[in-house]
């Protein structure tokens, strides 16, 4: 998260906080465990190994991101001679994610890849695939609790470092806006919590105004409008979805006379996270100033790997792979595949091996 636009109707956070009550229930039994093997594989104890059809959730598709995560599903499924079913989209409801596992289940699939859509409320499908003995991938998103053969993750702790590292040297002193994402996700609070350390320890003539968005589009330009009433001198803004928060900022912007191009008087410096083509587009353009391209692209090849891998019963460790990430060891005990996000500014936005570019 994505991030991902989670729209929270009180009726949907009735439904997602009973799903986290029954998934605490259902999971505190369960021994938090995790293969791998950066390299050299090898067969699991106990496995039957084989493939079979595998089951893709998607969290959304309102936000470009994750719909260009869908176009490059079914070709990384081919490339890595994977069997995927079409793509089924929760559409923001963690409950209906938890429904669409069961049901995926109840197909017969041998496999799954889902992107949480909520870190704990995951944990209720992640024990029903663990029950008939049927290995998950999580891309995107870390779960709090539950088995997954790997999480397919870039850095989030990173991104609101990079972003802070980037306003911190523009902007040398004042306000700046971090429009936050769903804190409900690990990815809204990773990226939160690691802008607002950096500024304090790096960039202490920083001012953080925060607006949490829960990846609602029309919550961030609601919120940012209100802010910028009370607070016209701001001088930057952390925006964690660009996907979701990019639209919105540069209208609200706009509408209020302080969208400024970059190099000229006013201009307020805005990173992002994501690598879409409308970011690239924004940042030719002169509108914002840098994003953190997460790896769409990356997230559907290795989603594919290493669910295969999983039904063949290999086995992974932490350290480094042979395409420039590290898998770690969460303190939960599952291990993340960490694949690389590049800053990306005016200097390379037009680089060829940026996803954002290959994006038709």
């Amino acid at each position: 998260m994505v991030g991902s636009t989670v729209r929270n109707s009180p009726r949907r956070k009735r439904r997602a906080q009973g799903v986290r009550v029954g998934a605490a229930a259902a999971c505190a039994a369960l021994a938090l465990t995790a293969c791998g093997s950066t390299k050299d594989t090898g067969k699991s104890g106990g496995g039957d190994g084989g493939e079979g059809k595998v089951g893709v959730i998607l969290p959304l598709l309102t936000s470009p991101f994750w719909q260009s995560y869908n176009d490059y599903v079914p070709k990384m499924a081919k490339s890595e001679d994977v069997d995927a079913l079409k793509t089924v989209n929760s559409n923001s409801d963690p409950s209906q994610q938890i429904t669409d596992i069961n049901n995926q289940l109840n197909q017969g699939v041998k496999g799954l890849v889902v992107a949480p859509l909520d870190s704990a409320a995951i944990s209720a499908g992640l024990d029903q695939a663990e029950r008939k003995g049927v290995p998950v991938v999580a891309v995107d998103v870390a779960p709090e609790k539950g088995k997954v053969a790997m999480v397919v993750r870039a850095n989030n702790v990173a991104y609101g470092q990079k972003a802070c590292d980037y306003l911190g040297k523009q902007v040398k002193s004042g306000k700046v806006v971090q429009i936050m994402g769903d804190l409900a996700s690990v990815n809204g609070r990773e990226r939160s919590k690691a802008f607002r350390d950096c500024v304090k320890d790096k960039y202490p003539k920083l001012k953080v105004l925060e607006i949490p968005a829960k990846w609602e589009s029309d919550t961030a330009a609601s919120k940012l409008d209100t802010l910028l009433n009370s607070n016209s001198d701001i001088k930057g803004i952390y925006m964690q979805a660009g996907g979701v928060y990019l639209a919105p900022t540069l209208q609200t912007l706009k509408s209020k006379g302080m969208l400024k191009k970059a190099g000229t008087k006013g201009h307020i410096t805005i990173v992002s996270n994501d690598g879409i083509p409308q970011e690239f587009d924004a940042i030719r353009k002169g509108h914002i100033d840098a994003t953190v391209s997460q790896p769409a692209d990356a997230y559907a090849k290795y989603g594919m790997y290493y669910i295969k891998a999983a039904m063949n019963g290999k086995k992974f460790k932490p350290g480094p792979t042979d395409h420039d990430s590290t898998i770690v060891k969460l303190p939960s005990g599952i291990l993340e595949d960490q694949l690389p996000a590049p800053l990306v500014t005016k200097k390379n936005v037009d680089d060829a091996k940026l996803w954002g570019n290959s994006v038709k």
